[in-house]
C-alpha cells in the first residue's frame, strides 16, 4: 500500500484545476486501500471544497523554500509517493522530498524541480512538443486524468437546443462576462454555471437577464453535461472531460498555454477554439457546428482510464 501526498495550488488567480485532478486521483486512490494527504496553499473556497467532501489535507507554504517543510509533512504522514500538480515547482522544493527517498512524480511540470521527478507525465496538448524535464517523461492523452464518472454519463448528441457557459472553478479573466455579451447579441439563451472561486458576481449582474440563469456549486459538473448539447468552456481539463461525455465545446483560452489545448480539440473535431479570451473570434458562435460528429469524435479520442495508466507506472518504479 502506498502513501501519496498530493501537492497542489488552487486560487481565484491560478484556478481549480489542480484542485479537482487532485479529487479525481483520490478517488481511484480510495478504491484501490492506498491512503493520501492533499498538501495546498491556503485559500478559502478550495478548502472548502475538500472540507465538504471530506478530503484530508494540510496548508502548506508552497513558495517556502527554506523551511522544509517537506521532510516534516512526509515524516508526519510516513509517505513514499509524492505528486506535484502545480506546472512550475522548483529544485529546492523537489530536493526536499528526494532526500527522503519518498518517489516524486510531477503532472505538466515546466519548473526546475521536474528534472529530479521519476516521472514526469505531460498529459495535456500544450505540453506535448514542449521539452518536459525528467528522469521518465511520458507524454500523450493516454495519461489524461478525468472524472470516472463521465462513464455513467456519456451520449450523443444531434443538434444544439441547450447551452451551457462554464469556464472553470474562478474564470480568473471574467470571461463568463464575455460570452453572455456575446451571446445576447444574438439572441443565444444559455444556462451559467459558476465555481467556487468566482470572483466577478458585480460584473455579471449588470448584463444577465432571465434568458442567462446562473448556478453556483453544482454537486456533479459532469451530471450537469448530461443534460447539455453544447458546452462553453476554458482550455484546461473541462473540454476534455466534456468532449469525453459525447458534449461538444467552443473553446475559449483563459491562459496562453490553453490556446494549445483549444487547437488540439479543434483539430480531432471534438471542438472549436473561439480564441484567446483577448481576442475572441465571435464568428464563432454564430456558426454553424455539425455537432453530432464532433459528440462521436470526443467520446473516440478522449478515455477516462489516464489515471490508471499513471498509477501503473508509478508501481513499476
Amino acid at each position: 500500500m502506498n502513501i501519496f501526498g498530493i501537492c497542489i495550488e488552487s486560487s481565484h488567480q491560478k484556478g481549480m484545476g489542480h484542485l479537482y485532478r487532485a479529487l479525481n486521483l483520490v478517488e481511484l486512490m480510495k478504491s484501490r486501500g492506498d491512503k493520501y494527504i492533499i498538501f495546498m496553499n491556503n485559500d478559502r473556497d478550495s478548502t472548502a471544497v475538500l472540507e465538504e467532501k471530506e478530503i484530508m489535507f494540510e496548508i502548506a507554504g508552497l513558495d517556502d523554500l527554506t523551511s522544509d517543510w517537506e521532510t516534516k509533512f512526509i515524516n508526519k504522514y510516513k509517505i513514499n509517493v509524492w505528486i506535484n500538480d502545480r506546472l512550475d515547482t522548483q529544485i529546492e522544493h523537489s530536493r526536499n522530498i528526494k532526500k527522503s527517498k519518498a518517489k516524486l512524480i510531477s503532472l505538466d511540470d515546466r519548473g526546475s524541480g521536474a528534472g529530479m521527478a521519476d516521472i514526469n507525465f505531460g498529459s495535456l496538448p500544450f505540453n506535448f512538443s514542449y521539452a518536459l524535464q525528467g528522469k521518465k517523461v511520458l507524454k500523450g492523452l493516454k495519461y489524461l486524468i478525468l472524472n470516472k464518472e463521465i462513464d455513467k454519463f456519456k451520449r450523443d448528441r444531434s443538434r444544439v437546443e441547450r447551452i451551457l457557459i462554464t469556464l472553470g472553478g474562478s474564470d480568473t479573466y471574467a470571461v463568463t462576462v464575455k460570452i453572455v455579451e456575446i451571446l445576447k447579441k444574438r439572441n443565444i439563451r444559455a444556462k451559467i454555471i459558476l465555481g467556487p472561486c468566482f470572483a466577478h458576481w458585480d460584473e455579471l449582474q449588470k448584463v444577465i437577464t432571465e434568458e442567462y440563469p446562473v448556478v453556483k456549486n453544482v454537486p456533479s459538473l459532469i451530471k450537469e453535461f448530461y443534460e447539455y448539447d453544447l458546452a462553453i468552456t476554458g482550455g484546461g481539463i473541462t473540454p476534455f472531460e466534456a468532449n469525453a461525455s459525447g458534449l461538444p465545446c467552443i473553446i475559449v483560452a483563459n491562459e496562453p498555454f490553453e490556446s494549445d489545448n483549444g487547437l488540439f480539440l479543434d483539430k480531432i473535431g471534438s471542438s472549436v477554439f473561439a480564441g484567446s479570451c483577448k481576442d475572441i473570434n465571435e464568428d464563432i458562435f454564430a456558426k454553424k457546428l455539425d455537432i453530432l460528429s464532433m459528440s462521436k469524435k470526443g467520446m473516440e479520442n478522449i478515455r477516462t482510464d489516464g489515471v490508471e495508466y499513471i498509477c501503473k507506472e508509478i508501481s513499476l518504479l
